[in-house]
């Protein structure tokens, strides 16, 4: 099955909550639809799905324009954040629902239960009610209903936010082999830049209803486009100061000057946003080429392995992520060093001023 979304928008009433969204979903890939909350994930799956009906654009399945056809008519599966089991049905039975109302015979039913109880760590719960379930294996029970149908497209709309750390890291390295087994085309929406890290596949990421960049997880991540994409794709938010490029020089609005090389040498002079992401902003230097920048504490926060380290730098709010247990007082002096190769460099539009991955050397 190969789904096609063309120039695809979706308005209610006065509000647009999809906006000439273009994709082509190919078979057996995995898809991750990356935004924040309200970003148009749900809505950008609903009309995937066929809950709902694009007030403009049309999509394709294999070819064959299917924009009015109700979910009924696809293969389609869908799993939310919040578990929806049958509480009068056990698990065994709420997993073989579909395949009941499918007409399959009980030994299919039964084998197609068995492999994804097995593969979902269900296996001992399945005489039991969802009421005696923890909220873990409720949603392990959705899960696991939606994969049992084989469906040519399942949708899955933040599953794991509900599980608990181990299993959640378990089933974000288990998901991309089955998705790539059946065959079907996967589409996983996240909040979470390191869930869409950790699955890989592509990745479309969604800012007001928009998708501003569509392509390999890994290409994205580290070649966005444009400022809203590697701000969507940062996770504490995009760290930005402005920068004025002068020749050969770029002059950082904290006092700093660094020498323009590689992708930047044939960027037009003038006014730039220099983004860069948290956790390349240390408190010791992590190559030879990072330059310092003096910057002072306002709160440190500490996150078990890693420590948040907010800073001000002038009129500036930086965030750096750290490894280890940094007790930082606020009001408190420090040395912050930035590696140069980790910069975006980004016009007055917002998009990215180089092709290339920006590299600067101090």
């Amino acid at each position: 099955m190969t789904l096609v979304l063309e120039n695809v928008g979706k308005t209610v009433g006065a509000e647009t909550h999809i906006q000439g969204v273009t994709l082509t979903l190919n078979p057996g890939s995995l898809n991750v639809l990356l935004g924040a909350t309200l970003a148009g994930k749900t809505s950008l799956m609903r009309l995937m799905a066929g809950l709902d009906i694009p007030s403009t654009g049309r999509v394709f399945v294999n070819g064959q324009d299917v924009t009015g056809w109700p979910v009924q008519r696809r293969s389609v599966a869908m799993v939310y954040q919040q578990f929806i089991n049958y509480p009068s049905l056990n698990v065994y039975e709420n997993i073989a629902s579909p395949l009941r109302v499918a007409g399959l015979k009980s030994t299919e039913i039964a084998a197609r239960v068995k492999d994804a109880a097995k593969l979902l760590k269900l296996e001992p719960y399945l005489e039991r009610k969802p009421l005696h379930l923890s909220g873990g294996q409720q949603q392990r029970t959705a899960i696991a209903r939606a994969l049992v149908k084989r469906a040519d497209l399942v949708l899955l709309d933040e599953p794991l936010a509900n599980l608990d750390y181990k299993l959640r890291e378990e089933l974000r390295e288990e998901l991309p082999r089955i998705f790539a087994a059946s065959g079907a085309i996967f589409i996983y929406a996240t909040t979470e830049p390191s869930e869409a890290l950790l699955l890989g596949g592509n990745t479309a990421t969604l800012f007001e209803g928009c998708v501003t960049q569509f392509g390999p997880t890994a290409q994205v991540y580290r070649q966005p486009h444009d400022m809203i994409t590697a701000g969507v794709f940062s996770d504490p938010p995009l760290n930005k100061l402005e920068a004025h490029k002068s020749g050969g020089a770029l002059g950082l609005m904290v006092g700093r000057e660094i020498r323009a090389v590689d992708g930047f040498t044939n960027v037009p002079d003038g006014e730039y946003t220099v983004g860069f992401r948290a956790h390349h902003l240390g408190l010791e230097p992590s190559s030879a080429n990072s330059f310092a920048i003096p910057a002072t504490v306002s709160v440190a926060e500490i996150t078990g392995s890693e420590s948040f380290v907010h800073l001000d730098v002038g009129e500036h709010r930086l965030i750096a992520l750290v490894p280890g247990v940094k007790r930082l007082e606020p009001g408190s002096s420090v040395m912050t060093y930035l590696d140069p190769r980790h910069l975006f460099l980004f016009d007055g539009s917002g998009r990215l001023a180089s092709a290339d991955k920006a590299r600067l050397v101090a």
